[in-house]
């Protein structure tokens, strides 16, 4: 409402006729709110006036938000969204429907332009990989941990302190935001919908101040990555956890509530997305810009999502991807080279005698779990190629 109502003529230049925001469907009251006046409690004021072109559900959850969206796409009216669970888990049944746009450009990244470009401006390319850092709860928690020595504990209050991070913080901490992200790049990107539960999810309360300081000793940083890739004869993997980042790639330069997204293409090379992922204007900016490119196009479908999915497309990365490791166990080196070929350790300090942490040369995660039988683990962090 506060971008509509700012940048008015703007949008209305841009769109080429006026757009004009009509209703607030709201649960509770907003004492002293400007938008008094546009207030409703029942959807069906939005859903039975044929003014209403364009409606934007910004609720979250996949309960009353799903109802009302197949209402309104049933009523004739184009949806945007910033609602990442509803799209992760109902976005190829919505997109389905005919004659109206669907578009959540908001859904990933905040005010980042992502998915727009991806299936636009990238259309000439066949896409390999897709990876970012896709929640800036969990990057401004790392960041602190990495920068300031706060442990994870310390880090999520001041989160929290701040707004950055809600009271009940699992979605953000334990990856399931991200996950649901991954699963609208992965569908975009490759052409099938891909849902939560095909998403292998790990989140960074495991995270120790020990595990930052090994890994700062090998010249990166840890971050929490959403990571899918082509696999070649219609299969992909994809997956959502920690992972060590060298410090001379471009997402280990990602600090605080920012998120970035590489993007990485036969013909382009690799092209990375970066900004402000979340936030009330950012998000707010993504929205608008989809609801003006729907009220521009009224008559005519926004071209924009991807086929079915099936249970065997999304492969299971830890038989299928080889990659390095960032292992910490209790043990000595002499157990371990014998267990490894070949291992680069690394060092912090007051570390003591009996914990060792390396780096293993590249393996599938199935195998690195044979070779740690016997082994005291304390963490395992995938090493990333980016």
């Amino acid at each position: 409402a506060e971008v509509l109502t700012m940048n008015k003529e703007l949008i209305t230049r841009r769109v080429g006729t006026q757009v004009d925001l009509k209703y607030i469907l709201v649960r509770r009251d907003f004492p002293g709110s400007p938008y008094q006046d546009k207030f409703v409690r029942d959807f069906s004021f939005i859903e039975d006036d044929p003014e209403v072109d364009v409606v934007a559900e910004v609720m979250g959850g996949t309960g009353a938000a799903l109802d009302y969206t197949v209402r309104a796409i049933k009523a004739g009216k184009s949806v945007v969204t910033s609602n990442k669970e509803l799209v992760a888990a109902h976005g190829y049944e919505l997109l389905k429907e005919n004659g109206v746009s669907y578009l959540f450009e908001a859904s990933v990244g905040g005010g980042i332009p992502i998915l727009r470009p991806l299936s636009n401006c990238l259309a000439g390319n066949e896409i390999s990989q897709v990876a970012g850092i896709l929640n800036g709860t969990t990057n401004y928690i790392l960041t602190r941990m990495i920068r300031a020595g706060l442990t994870f504990d310390q880090a999520l209050a001041e989160a929290q302190e701040l707004g950055y991070a809600e009271k009940d913080p699992t979605a953000d901490v334990e990856g399931h935001d991200a996950c649901r992200k991954v699963c609208i790049l992965a569908s975009l990107a490759f052409g099938k919908h891909v849902y939560p539960s095909q998403v292998e999810t790990e989140g960074i309360s495991k995270i120790t101040l020990e595990d930052v300081a090994y890994v700062a000793s090998a010249g990166g940083v840890i971050k929490l990555l959403g990571q899918i890739k082509d696999l070649g004869g219609g299969k992909i993997a994809a997956f959502v956890g920690p992972a060590v980042v060298y410090n001379g790639s471009q997402l280990a330069s990602v600090k605080g509530v920012f998120n970035a997204v590489l993007v990485r293409g036969d013909a382009v090379g690799d092209v990375c997305f970066y900004g402000q992922g979340a936030g009330k204007l950012p998000t707010a900016s993504a929205v608008v810009a989809d609801m003006a490119d729907c009220a521009a196009h009224t008559e005519q479908r926004r071209i924009f999502g991807w086929g079915a999915g099936e249970e065997d497309y999304v492969v299971d990365y830890k038989t299928a991807i080889k990659m390095p490791f960032y292992v910490r166990v209790q043990g000595d080196e002499t157990h371990i080279k014998q267990a490894f070929d070949n291992v680069k350790f690394l060092s912090r300090r007051g570390q003591p005698a009996d914990e060792k942490a390396f780096i293993t040369d590249e393996m599938t995660e199935e195998e690195l779990e044979r070779r740690l039988a016997g082994f005291q683990v304390e963490a395992v962090i995938k090493v990333a190629s980016y």
